[in-house]
């Protein structure tokens, strides 16, 4: 590939991070009582505001965890994109034809400060508690809808939401099953998207959770990444290899690439041509020092296999935190309903922790019963079967298993 490619300029959406709060009934009072609801809302101090005029959009300044956020707003016509209903998070039939019948919203509007995850929990809290009767949001940024519960739930939460909440993966197929998967919502972060390019049916799966480990890695900042040179230690695979990943901008990545069906420069005409990186995999120290480049494919056989990949600190003690906070739900579903329940620890011997599931046999005040499902791997002083006692403090993560899927602390809103 001779032809020079051009990194295109960033679209707003990608400056800056927009979303549309849409609520069941749009009246007049949204925008004339916009400021006295920003200014309940705990913990957030509003400093400035200029309404909205017809002519350019409405403004605040807030104060929230000593960093000041200049917010924009407007009103705004809106229409449900179909692809922006993401699996991830669940819509009743009644909620989504609310929304297909929707046409107006508020959409707000904001420059992420240093802690990403900080400032998208701040505007998600600006639109739920600015705009009442709220049925839902569309983050238009990550081209993707959040359910009003889901915001609900994450807008009284102490705690952020993940990086996976901040970006959307996309997967687009041809007629012959080529795949190509690419994220949307990165680029408001100060990132890069990501791309992993002939992917197919067999092996999406696995791509997808390297590409995700490798976005949240780089929204927890733990790394700061030089395009194809430093390489990102996010896992292992089942042999133990460890897994090693770098990436290019799209104008250099694309020239290790021959005959692409999808993602190929036609198909970056429009879209998908500004900021947007393409994965690469370091099979050794050796190919690192010398920009040997592999692609993700390389693995796929062994991608399947049950690979490790790993959650930064901050990730894992974010959902302990969540796991506790969310726990009287899981102890009325549990007293209720008696769904199978299990309940992660973390437990350290001789130097080394180990977060090991335990079936929950029993609920008292704060303490519960429960029996160790595996064979612990460091822990040697415990065996799969025993009968053990802990506090909730002791939690690290929980799920709850319904005939109608599984639910996590992440998805607590459903109970």
């Amino acid at each position: 590939m001779n032809e020079k490619l051009e990194e295109k300029p960033l679209g707003y959406w990608e400056k800056e991070s927009y979303m549309l709060a849409i609520p069941r009934d749009y009246g007049d009072n949204i925008l004339t009582e916009i400021f006295e609801r920003v200014s309940k809302i705990d913990g957030i101090k509003l400093l400035e505001k200029e309404p909205y005029s017809g002519n350019a959009p409405g403004k605040m300044v807030v104060n929230y965890e000593n960093e000041d956020f200049e917010i924009g707003f407007y009103p705004s016509n809106f229409s449900l994109p179909k692809v922006y209903i993401n699996k991830k998070y669940y819509f009743s039939e009644e909620d989504i034809n609310i929304l297909r019948n929707s046409r107006v919203a508020l959409t707000f509007f904001m420059k992420f400060g240093k802690d990403v995850k900080k400032s998208f929990h701040l505007q998600l809290k600006i639109a739920f508690y600015a705009v009442p009767n709220l049925i839902g949001i569309m983050d238009e940024s990550a081209e993707k809808m959040l359910p009003r519960n889901w915001v609900k739930m994450t807008a009284k939460s102490k705690y952020t939401p993940g990086p996976e909440d901040i970006y959307t993966v996309h997967a687009v197929s041809s007629e012959d099953g080529e795949i190509w998967l690419h994220t949307h919502g990165l680029c408001r972060c100060g990132l890069t998207e990501l791309e992993i390019l002939e992917s197919d049916m067999n092996n999406y799966r696995a791509h997808y959770n390297l590409l995700s480990t490798f976005a949240s890695y780089l929204i927890d900042k733990k790394y700061n990444v030089i395009p194809g040179e430093n390489g990102v230690y996010i896992g292992n695979l089942s042999n133990n290899q460890p897994i090693v990943v770098t990436y290019l901008p799209w104008t250099k990545g694309l020239k290790e690439y021959k005959d692409l069906k999808l993602g190929n420069i036609k198909d970056r005409e429009n879209a998908h041509n500004s900021k947007t990186g393409i994965i690469f995999i370091y099979k050794s120290k050796e190919d690192e020092e010398n920009r040997v480049y592999s692609k993700p494919t390389i693995y796929n056989d062994l991608l399947k296999e049950d690979p490790i990949f790993f959650l930064s600190d901050e990730e894992t003690e974010r959902i302990r935190n969540i796991a506790i906070e969310r726990f009287e739900l899981l102890r009325k579903d549990f007293e209720k309903n008696k769904n199978e329940t299990q309940i992660k620890i973390g437990i350290e011997e001789n130097g080394e922790k180990e977060h090991i599931w335990f079936e929950l046999l029993e609920i008292k005040e704060d303490r519960l019963k429960v029996k160790l499902l595996q064979e612990p791997y460091f822990v040697k002083s415990m065996h799969k079967g025993d009968i053990k006692e802990y506090s909730i403090k002791d939690i690290t993560d929980w799920a709850i298993f319904t005939k109608n899927g599984t639910i996590s602390p992440e998805k607590a809103y459903l109970l």
